[in-house]
């Protein structure tokens, strides 16, 4: 009984100091990025059926896919732009400022995940209304830890700047819908899909190199800082 009443505590202590404690900035993000992605997959089904001779022959799935596709690629560079930003050209979190770079937040971080959140909200919808037509249990998995580490360091504003790190990685998702529309085109052997292929594998590894750079001054220089506040600098 003790271990019940200690629980509900703890779930209480939760509500109270996440989910309730300042819901307007997440929550109000949340239902803009749900806006933004209706708003870019209505976009991209009116370019494409203006400019894309062949998007009115394609079946009615291969129609939804590719406007899923379009929606997927504008959040991928709208949080990859927001990523950036705020990792390279803000002091946010930057070693100029003191305190651990674990708990750095602003309404600008905590706002943008909030339209990933979002985003992986009406993808994941649309994944389940039509499963499996627009991807399987893989995706599933994938969208759904995604959206719950998302929406953990959104409310809980601890780990934005590991977070951003990760979401960098999102510059490949572009190259891998122009890979899918190319093909899906009758496109396949043409040297734009040649060309996107290459821009795809130059977008996978700069991310990661970058990150890893990153991960590795980190680790150095919270090494460091260590050794300076032991005796002779001996751990």
């Amino acid at each position: 009984m003790a271990a019940v009443t200690a629980y509900k505590y703890q779930a209480q202590a939760l509500m109270r100091d996440y989910l309730l404690a300042d819901p307007l900035v997440p929550y109000t993000s949340v239902l803009m990025g749900i806006v933004f992605c209706k708003m870019a997959y209505d976009f991209t089904r009116i370019l494409s059926s203006f400019y894309f001779k062949g998007y009115t022959s394609l079946t009615k799935i291969q129609r939804i896919e590719w406007n899923n596709r379009g929606m997927s690629s504008a959040h991928a560079i709208f949080i990859t732009a927001v990523s950036l930003y705020l990792v390279v050209s803000t002091d946010l979190f930057s070693d100029r400022i003191k305190g651990p770079i674990t708990f750095r937040n602003s309404i600008i971080s905590t706002s943008a995940l909030g339209v990933s959140v979002g985003y992986f909200i009406t993808d994941l919808a649309m994944i389940f209304w039509l499963y499996p037509s627009l991807g399987g249990m893989e995706y599933v998995l994938h969208h759904t830890l995604s959206l719950v580490a998302i929406a953990y360091t959104m409310l809980s504003g601890e780990g934005q700047f590991y977070t951003y790190m990760v979401l960098i990685s999102e510059t490949t998702t572009p190259e891998i819908n122009l890979r899918w529309f190319l093909d899906t085109a009758g496109l396949k052997k043409s040297s734009a899909y040649l060309v996107n292929g290459i821009l795809m594998f130059v977008a996978w590894l700069v991310p990661g190199y970058f990150c890893s750079y990153m991960y590795f001054i980190i680790s150095i220089c919270t090494t460091v800082r260590l050794c300076r506040c032991t005796p002779l600098g001996i751990t």
